[in-house]
Order: structure tokens, then sequence, then C-alpha cells
């Protein structure tokens, strides 16, 4: 019987070698038609262990990741702006697009906009 590879650092190894499968990790977990915080949290946590660990000392890491709590229980816009500070620590934007698909897009969305933070 074949050996099974563990998920994590499998993920992790895929996600260091890829910044956008970073993004479009966290971008998938945002998205998710019933979504649960935790998943949140979890995600930006392997991106930051993916992005982060290898470019920053181990106080650098264990600071980042303890700003992500942190950031996670703010409200309103000032969550939104830091999370975006905190994604550019990991050579990340975070960036809101007009939806393409049409069940998503309103009656009067015409034209494709961003706006990154």
């Amino acid at each position: 019987m074949a050996k099974s590879i563990p998920d994590h650092p499998f993920l992790i190894e895929s996600l260091r070698k890829n910044p956008a499968l970073s993004a479009a990790y966290i971008t998938a977990t945002i998205e998710e038609i019933d979504p649960e915080p935790e998943l949140l949290k979890l995600a930006l946590g392997d991106v930051a262990e993916a992005l982060g660990q290898p470019k920053m000392t181990p106080e650098e890491y264990e600071l980042h990741l303890k700003k992500l709590d942190e950031l996670l229980s703010q409200q309103g816009s000032d969550a939104i702006y830091n999370v975006g500070t905190w994604l550019n620590a990991l050579g990340l934007k975070l960036t809101v697009a007009v939806c393409t698909d049409t069940e998503d897009n309103t009656a009067n969305a015409e034209t494709r906009s961003e706006i990154t933070v």
C-alpha cells in the first residue's frame, strides 16, 4: 500500500513556489458561498507560513502571526486597510474587482474596475 503525503507540507511548498496560488487560495476562501471565519484565518496563516517564514526572522514571523489575530478581531474599515498592509508584508496585495460571473453581477455593472489597497 502506498503511503500518503501529508497535505500541509505539500500545500505550504506549493504556496511558497507560486505566490499567485497563494493569492488564489485566499480569494477562494473569501469567496466561499457559506463562509466560515476560521477558514479565512487558516488560509491567511498558511500563506504567512509559505511566504513570510522564508523572508522573516522567526521573531518577525511570530509577530506577524500575532498581528493577524488582532486584525481579524477588528471591526470596520480599519480592519480592511490593516489586512491590506499585513498582506503587503508577504508580497501580496488586497484587490477588489467587479464580478465576472453573470449571477454575481448587478444589473448596472457594465465596466470592469479594480481598487488596490
